[in-house]
């Protein structure tokens, strides 16, 4: 990389969450790209998706990619539970429910407390990456002045909470599991149902239809794409921090506050940051839909739907060229503005 990128930890020291309960010495494992400008206003903020850790992000990042180190300073911030920053796997008495707002809060006192920066120039955020973006948008008013909603929503929909509540049910059914998303070792067999369900919802029907996984992505069959895509690729999480995020997801409403008391459409009325929904027209977990009624509340957003048939995995679009070329203008064109 031709840009500075640093790493490092922030120390929150032990974080009361909104549900109740205490993040015991917690901290926030974050990695920068870019230079701050003197003025601190070049910021753009990169939550996390899902199981995901910054590394798995930086592929985004360059001058020819989507966002560009060369003009602002991207920090990337780990999700709690993420396997880096604090999570269920590693900390005595996790709560139970750690929500978005939880990690937005925790990421503003990093930004304020680390780099001095009060204002950002965008929040970019791609599925559970995107439920934080609405949330700084939500939660931090004027200091935001545009968000990217990258397969993602304000609230969780039922549809979506039904999907995680497999996902839940099917580690909780694990002979290793104690209670409240807790293992006595690594539920090895309920991981791989966990990972063969999640593959149904990741990509659509026509993908499959395609054999788009043998055409476009190389395995050799079906089978094959499942175990090295899928199975491996979540067997390097932590069972107690996957059930965590996952919780995580199936509670994101940001209306859930008493400002709010879970009018959505208030909630919605009330951001000021500019939005720009980018939703794939075939994603089963974020439809197009979530976001057609989000926009009639916004005051300034625009929809622009990514077209295809790689379901949610439009969103992260590292072996999807069309996707990718989409979402570079769609961004681009939008900070440019």
């Amino acid at each position: 990389m031709t840009w500075p990128v640093e790493s490092g930890t922030f120390e929150l020291g032990d974080l009361a969450v909104e549900r109740g309960g205490t993040i015991k010495d917690a901290r926030l494992v974050w990695q920068t790209h870019g230079t701050l400008s003197p003025a601190r206003d070049n910021v753009i903020v990169y939550p996390t998706s899902y199981s995901a850790q910054h590394d798995d992000l930086t592929w985004l990042i360059g001058p020819d990619q989507i966002l560009d180190p060369e003009r602002y300073f991207i920090v990337i911030v780990d999700m709690f539970s993420n396997g880096l920053s604090s999570g269920a796997a590693d900390t005595p008495d996790f709560p139970s429910v750690v929500t978005p707002g939880d990690n937005v809060e925790a990421q503003r006192r990093l930004l304020v407390e680390q780099f001095g920066v009060h204002k950002v120039a965008a929040v970019y955020g791609f599925s559970m990456g995107a439920i934080q973006a609405y949330h700084w948008a939500a939660r931090f008013g004027d200091d935001v002045e545009r968000i990217f909603v990258v397969c993602g929503s304000a609230r969780t929909s039922r549809h979506n909470r039904v999907f995680l509540s497999g996902l839940l049910r099917t580690l909780e059914a694990a002979p290793e599991h104690l209670g409240n998303g807790r293992f006595s070792a690594e539920p090895i067999a309920a991981l791989r149902a966990f990972a063969h369900i999640y593959a149904g919802w990741g990509l659509s029907q026509d993908f499959y239809r395609s054999e788009l996984y043998e055409s476009a992505l190389g395995y050799a069959d079906l089978d094959s794409f499942l175990q090295v895509d899928w199975v491996e690729s979540f067997g390097r999480n932590r069972a107690a921090n996957l059930y965590a995020q996952a919780v995580t997801w199936s509670v994101a409403d940001i209306s859930d506050v008493p400002a709010h008391g879970g009018d959505l459409a208030a909630a919605l009325r009330r951001i000021t940051a500019r939005v720009l929904l980018l939703p794939s027209d075939t994603d089963l977990y974020f439809r197009v839909a979530d976001n057609e009624a989000e926009l009639t509340h916004l005051t300034d957003a625009e929809l622009r739907v990514i077209r295809g048939v790689w379901g949610h995995r439009a969103g992260n679009p590292r072996t999807v060229p069309d996707a990718f070329v989409f979402l570079q203008a769609a961004v681009r064109e939008s900070l440019a503005r």
